[in-house]
């Protein structure tokens, strides 16, 4: 067995979740594929993957291998494209994940920027309401909100995310608008549930005094979509929490209004982030440079910090409460640290 064959493969069914799919994209057989495994388990005497009818995931053994294989590929593509290939920038597969609201606003819109630097990467995006387990879905980095976790985990801040209080205006004609965070009692809010957990958050997060304040409030609706609540929002259902960035157009034309401003949320850092073994892939390193240039000269992240951008010396607070606030919408896409 060509043991380096075998690595290639082993990685690509990984990547891919699908022997067939493994199969396609290196231009072997099915059988091959299955044969290659096979053997490998038996080299190694070790169980690498689960297989079901539906689904493939690694054993604890597969996904300590994989990482392995992923470092050991890496510095032979380094090599070899030292070698051989100076002229010809980064290439391959990149599969990163983000939050929603932060993938259409931010990331999608700039996208062309980055296919023209780099045309020989293939880029692959997700955005869902769950933690992303970075080893099992071979993930090889992440944007995020919020502290990462992970003792495995190299990451890098880009930028500043702020979170603002709002409503529409026929929501304070017909409710008037709240002065105090004792006034909140009197009002709705939009409440957001995390289609992964089922958890609604009934609770947003203040800050009194350099203090974080989870204040609960009172709603008639709950949504699971970023999109949906802003939406809400803006129909005068009732007031609602998101960044800045997300609510920015429509605190310039008047169909929302900031409220509360002297008790906003504390800022959060927004990192990328990936794991340490895949520090040394080029098109690891070019995507953490475009995504700090992107979201250091983003217009949207500049208006959430007086047109001053991202300072890498900015401090951040930290929310320790156990309870769930708005701040868990927004980091809810965490990254899964049991398979590190």
């Amino acid at each position: 067995m060509d043991r380096f064959q075998a690595m290639q493969v082993f990685t690509r069914v990984v990547e891919a979740n699908s022997f067939t799919l493994a199969a396609d994209t290196l231009g072997l057989p099915r059988s091959t594929i299955t044969t290659t495994i096979q053997a490998l388990e038996r080299q190694l005497r070790s169980k690498l993957l689960n297989r079901t009818t539906r689904r493939l995931s690694l054993t604890p053994d597969g996904a300590a291998y994989y990482e392995r294989c992923v470092h050991i590929l890496a510095d032979v593509e380094d090599a070899e494209a030292s070698l051989h290939d100076t002229t010809r920038g980064p290439h391959g597969r990149l599969r990163i994940d983000t939050l929603p609201s932060i993938g259409r606003q931010i990331l999608i819109p700039a996208l062309c920027d980055f296919h023209t630097r780099y045309p020989d990467i293939e880029l692959a995006i997700g955005m869902s309401d769950r933690p992303v387990d970075m080893v099992q879905e071979a993930v090889d980095c992440v944007v995020r909100v919020g502290e990462l976790k992970g003792s495995t985990l190299v990451g890098k801040r880009i930028g500043t995310l702020e979170v603002v209080t709002c409503a529409a205006p026929s929501y304070i004609e017909r409710r008037g608008e709240p002065k105090t965070l004792e006034d909140l009692d009197q009002h709705q809010a939009v409440h957001y549930f995390s289609s992964a957990t089922g958890k609604t958050i009934e609770e947003w997060n203040f800050l009194v005094e350099e203090k974080a304040v989870d204040v609960s409030i009172s709603s008639i609706i709950s949504v699971n979509d970023s999109d949906a609540y802003l939406a809400c929002g803006l129909q005068g259902i009732g007031m609602i929490q998101l960044p800045r960035y997300m609510v920015t157009p429509h605190l310039q034309t008047g169909a929302l209004r900031e409220i509360l401003a002297p008790w906003a949320p504390a800022p959060m850092p927004i990192s990328v982030a990936y794991l340490y073994n895949r520090h040394l892939s080029p098109k690891v390193r070019v995507f953490v440079d475009w995504v700090t240039e992107l979201f250091q000269h983003c217009p949207r992240m500049r208006d959430c910090t007086g047109g001053k951008g991202f300072s890498p010396e900015c401090t951040f607070a930290s929310h320790t409460k156990g309870s769930a606030s708005i701040r868990d919408f927004l980091v809810h896409g965490n990254v899964e640290e049991t398979t590190f």
